[in-house]
């Protein structure tokens, strides 16, 4: 009888301990396996883009670190961190801009899309402030990922460029075609002690001319029209008409809103700021950062009627 008793209480015993850890496990894993998946979708969300490199070779790139090689590449990582921010979201659109059109690659890594560097370039710009600029660029990068701007839905040509005149470019005047969120705003603030808007060049006549193409006996600069911002939209010199952006890249000055002194052997040219000026000033984004605004005001003052979605 006592036997009976002792088998039974094993078995009451033993039934109990597997039915415990039955219920255990059947309520964990299920739970445990949901979220492990519904983690894996959200963090496996990435992007790539077909890049075109220097050796002329297409690689595919994590979206996120090429941001991070164009923010390094293209504003100093010295700017306050919203405004290396915006610039994030800027490149960041401007790559996904290029994506949609659905090329061979979607971007280069020079400047005739966005200026890209790796590491080990990074390195070399910032010597013993790496760690610094790159951890600093990477928070932007993160902090902002995923984030674009777009008008209607798409994403937009988030150009950008330096510093402006106090105003930004209609892009009609720059790049022939109208947008509407790439109108000119009110741009201030952008010289300091150290940084000036203004630069003057010195140019020998002759290779003035050479550049130009023109006749270089008198020279002789007419029918200057200019945009409403002060930028030149067209000139005629020695009788050959020239638009404000041929001018600007036959010589390679930093504006289009200059001015022009022809001397006996030279000629000097002034510009004020630097870039085509279509966009987000880049130095007008760190000055808007000083004084407290965040990416989403910066991009949103550039950049007209927009939106910052997620991708």
């Amino acid at each position: 009888m006592n036997i009976k008793k002792i088998l039974s209480f094993i078995i009451i015993i033993s039934l109990a301990v597997i039915s415990f850890y039955k219920i255990e496990t059947n309520f964990n894993l299920p739970q445990s396996s949901n979220k492990s998946e519904n983690k894996t979708t959200s963090s496996s969300k990435s992007h790539t883009l077909k890049v075109l490199d220097t050796d002329n070779k297409i690689v595919t790139m994590p979206l996120e670190e090429y941001v991070i090689g164009v923010v390094a590449a293209e504003m100093p990582a010295s700017f306050e961190l919203e405004a290396l921010k915006a610039q994030a979201v800027a490149s960041r659109t401007y790559a996904m801009y290029k994506k949609s059109l659905n090329n061979e690659y979607d971007v280069t890594t020079t400047i005739s899309d966005q200026a890209y560097i790796n590491e080990e370039q990074m390195q070399a710009k910032w010597n013993d402030s790496f760690e610094k600029y790159y951890n600093k660029i990477k928070q932007a990068v993160n902090e902002t990922k995923n984030q674009i701007i777009t008008y209607q839905d798409q994403a937009i040509k988030a150009y950008y460029f330096a510093m402006s005149n106090g105003y930004t470019e209609d892009a009609i005047n720059v790049f022939n075609a109208s947008e509407d969120y790439l109108v000119s705003v009110e741009s201030v603030d952008e010289a300091t002690a150290t940084t000036s808007t203004y630069k003057t060049i010195n140019i020998p006549k002759e290779e003035f001319c050479n550049k130009l193409n023109i006749e270089c006996q008198n020279i002789i600069v007419s029918n200057i029209n200019k945009s409403s911002t002060g930028r030149i939209n067209s000139l005629n010199v020695n009788g050959k008409e020239f638009s404000g952006t041929e001018f600007r890249q036959k010589l390679s000055l930093r504006s289009t809103d200059l001015t022009i002194t022809i001397n006996d052997n030279q000629i000097v040219i002034t510009t004020n700021g630097y870039g085509h000026g279509v966009g987000m000033s880049q130095y007008g984004a760190n000055a808007l950062a000083k004084k407290g605004q965040n990416y989403q005001e910066i991009l949103t003052h550039y950049y007209q009627n927009v939106q910052i979605n997620k991708i």
